[in-house]
């Protein structure tokens, strides 16, 4: 049988898992039958599809995964992968479920509760704005996980408030058998208001295990928006993400991505600057060793004049890893006084780490400031000497030079919780595995 055929054949036995758990899910039932009527239509990407080229999910799945058994509860203590010293409002999902007993949450003045329950409540506000802005006819993986999410997290900040604490989003998985989960965020920032959000990535076990997660979020005038993600799963662990961010007249967004472990990592990060005066920072750093594969494709969709955009992702490749970028930068039409800026840079320590880098930008304005560009090579031979004719050995002086790279990515981290606990990990894995 064809590899194709095998491929279509994967996503048919999907659709009716899908089919068949949907019954069993409660909440927004038109809507994940709409989302299940667009996965069979697109269907699970193919070998030769242009956005999963260097990123065979497809594949990994078949081998992988018994798509039809379904994923057990998860027992495990979710304390040791916990941030010390970060004060915050701390939801937890263990194998894609909320866990009430595990978490925490501190909201003064704002709404943060799980999605089922705002939507189970008739919430006004999640009603409106979920299913929005993920577009379940763009990516299958979307339309899979609007169909068959099972929970997640809904934030709403009113206007002219800040929220004082982050708010930790922690998605382990028990992985002592196989595992199959779907989250689902939904975050609102009214006018004049700003929050921080943080997703971390962990397991326990060493089977297979896959996910998707989905957020939308909408940050209104003069709102702020601050997202980490963090992925250092030394697990078996598969994963899709989508971040789709709507913002208006003069909102802020600064996001974060560090991919640091894992077996398959996608990361679908979409920006809609759909307003004047905006300002939108995305910030990534991806530090990989083994045979892991970290994808990160990016938009930045400038639809309104005097907008501005920076976007800087870095990459460290070890052993036979594999890393993947793709940025997009539209600018339409009405979108005149552009700026936007886009760059990729990355080091390869091995002949076997590879690196597929593919910056891009469609302009259909002509008063606009825009430039993209991407590096890949080796360390600089020459300072590396440099170092160890003072007396430092050859793998300090390795680890000190890949941690100045890495750190234009991390200088940019305010919080300082968030940021030495940032400086920590990365240190240590890069004195210890680089």
């Amino acid at each position: 049988m064809s590899a194709v055929a095998t491929e279509k054949n994967i996503t048919a036995d999907l659709a009716s898992v899908i089919e068949k758990n949907i019954a069993s899910l409660p909440s927004q039932m038109q809507k994940r039958k709409e989302a299940l009527d667009a996965f069979k239509k697109i269907g699970l990407p193919l070998n030769k599809s242009e956005e999963y080229k260097f990123t065979p999910v497809t594949r990994f799945l078949e081998r992988n995964f018994d798509l039809s058994v379904s994923t057990q509860p998860g027992k495990l203590n979710p304390a040791p992968y916990f941030i010390d010293g970060l004060d915050a409002s701390v939801l937890v999902f263990i194998n894609g479920v909320y866990s009430p007993a595990h978490s925490a949450i501190k909201s003064p003045g704002i709404t943060v509760s799980t999605l089922q329950d705002a939507l189970l409540n008739n919430n006004s506000t999640a009603l409106k704005y979920f299913g929005t802005l993920a577009d379940v006819n763009a990516d299958a993986f979307t339309a899979w996980n609007t169909a068959s999410w099972s929970d997640g997290v809904f934030v709403h900040i009113p206007k002219n408030v800040v929220a004082e604490k982050p708010i930790l989003l922690y998605h382990i998985h028990d992985a002592q058998a196989q595992v199959i989960s779907h989250s689902r965020n939904l975050i609102l920032v009214e006018k004049s208001s700003e929050v921080t959000i943080l997703e971390k990535f962990d397991s326990a076990g060493s089977a297979n295990h896959f996910s998707t997660v989905v957020t939308e979020a909408v940050v209104e005038e003069n709102a702020g928006l601050n997202f980490y993600s963090i992925q250092n799963d030394s697990g078996a662990r598969h994963q899709v993400g989508l971040i789709q961010v709507q913002q208006a007249n003069h909102s802020r967004v600064n996001t974060f991505t560090f991919s640091l472990d894992g077996k398959l990592i996608r990361n679908n990060l979409h920006l809609t600057l759909d307003g004047e005066g905006i300002e939108s920072h995305m910030y990534g750093l991806y530090l990989l060793g083994k045979d892991t594969l970290a994808d990160n494709h990016t938009v930045a969709d400038h639809r309104k004049p005097n907008s501005f955009s920076n976007e800087l992702y870095k990459g460290i490749m070890d052993e036979s890893s594999r890393g993947v970028f793709n940025g997009k930068i539209y600018v339409r039409p009405d979108a005149q006084k552009t700026n936007a800026f886009q760059a990729n840079r990355n080091i390869l320590l091995t002949d076997k780490a590879t690196v597929n880098t593919k910056p891009q930008l469609e302009i259909w304005a002509d008063d606009v400031k825009c430039s993209h560009g991407c590096t890949s090579g080796q360390l600089d031979e020459e300072a590396l000497f440099y170092l160890q004719t003072r007396g430092i050995s050859k793998e300090t002086a390795q680890a000190m030079m890949l941690y100045a790279f890495a750190g234009e990515v991390l200088e940019s981290v305010k919080d300082p919780v968030i940021k030495a606990y940032l400086d920590q990990v990365i240190s240590e894995r890069l004195h210890k595995n680089f």
